[in-house]
């Protein structure tokens, strides 16, 4: 749709139209939301310097993780999807990107973008509402909202997570710590309650000082298994709700001589291949990521094929899976 049609059918001139879509001048709120859901609608690109219309952004609300396990295969999933479908993928962080007068469309207008697939975490889920309140092309990834008009795509990790701390506690064990990222998100959250209302369910005391929050890599889960170490009696098995931090985490166990899984017993979280890296193979909690990657992009190219109608609020289910990280609880304790 041309600018000439956008103003028509909003009822304004075509300066207006204008200066609300590169942020010029001042507009009335009201005739600059009409404007903009206009264009949104449209799939509106500007003809100059923008002539290519095949291109999503897959765009950070907050911090970019792009090197991580999950975002890595996400990533991976998105682009296999874009592919069939003949569009291209562009990474957007918006805390670098968005200008602080513009509104988010008009960011994402001038990064070229006709939808975006969204990463964020919880200090930043309002901007993935203003996405949709502003009508944007959009999926958020690894998020859910009340929010009717927030499309997403997320795991469900609560039921695995609680049914592998309740495999831990059929194993003997009663001291059980529990690991996640220190900036929580929804995924993480989850897995929390999870360990949480499984020592509840057994009647087992929930001790903050267990929970060990630090940053999603190879050197937050050794932290954890150091302060795991220090720990008075010591806890007998571990849950890491994250990929990097259980791969730390046994390293540093290997390092400081502690035996997986005859004195610890350890289960971690995987979003591909990851537990396959470690000696032993780690027990863990599964999702496929790569599929929230496809079938977010596959789900937003299509609504701007036109192929596609309707909202998109999708749970996929996670699995558990035992190798050789997890054992008895040790018999002296």
């Amino acid at each position: 749709m041309s600018v000439r049609k956008i103003a028509a059918q909003a009822g304004v001139s075509i300066s207006t139209v204008s200066r609300v879509l590169n942020n010029e001048g001042s507009v009335n709120s009201n005739t600059r939301q009409r404007v903009l859901e206009i264009a949104n609608r449209s799939g509106y690109m500007p003809a100059v310097g923008r002539r290519v219309r095949t291109q999503i952004g897959f765009c950070y609300t907050q911090e970019m993780t792009i090197s991580h396990p999950f975002d890595s295969a996400v990533l991976e999933g998105i682009v296999n999807a874009t592919d069939e479908c003949g569009f291209d993928v562009v990474i957007i962080n918006l805390q670098r990107d968005k200008r602080p007068n513009e509104t988010l469309t008009q960011c994402f207008i001038r990064k070229g973008v006709r939808g975006v697939l969204l990463r964020t975490m919880a200090e930043t889920r309002s901007v993935c509402q203003q996405v949709a309140r502003e009508g944007f092309p959009h999926v958020v990834i690894s998020e859910r909202f009340d929010d009717e008009l927030v499309n997403y795509i997320d795991g469900d990790s609560y039921s695995d997570s609680l049914r592998a701390v309740e495999y831990l506690i059929s194993l003997g064990h009663r001291r059980i710590a529990f690991a996640m990222h220190n900036i929580p998100d929804r995924d993480h959250l989850d897995r929390l309650e999870g360990y949480k209302d499984a020592l509840a369910r057994h009647d087992l005391v929930f001790d903050p000082q267990h929970v060990y929050r630090q940053p999603f890599t190879l050197n937050g889960g050794a932290t954890a298994m150091e302060l795991l170490a220090r720990c008075q009696p010591r806890p007998t098995a571990i849950y890491l709700a994250d990929p990097m931090l259980g791969v730390g985490a046994v390293k540093k166990a290997h390092e400081i001589g502690l035996r997986i899984p005859d004195e610890l017993s350890v289960v971690g979280f995987d979003d591909s291949d990851v537990r396959f890296s470690t000696y032993p193979s780690l027990t863990a909690v599964c999702q496929d990521a790569r599929s929230l990657g496809f079938d977010a992009s596959l789900w937003l190219t299509r609504m701007l094929t036109g192929i596609q109608t309707g909202g998109l609020q999708k749970t996929m289910q996670t699995y558990f899976e035992v190798q050789g990280s997890t054992g008895p609880v040790p018999a002296e304790t």
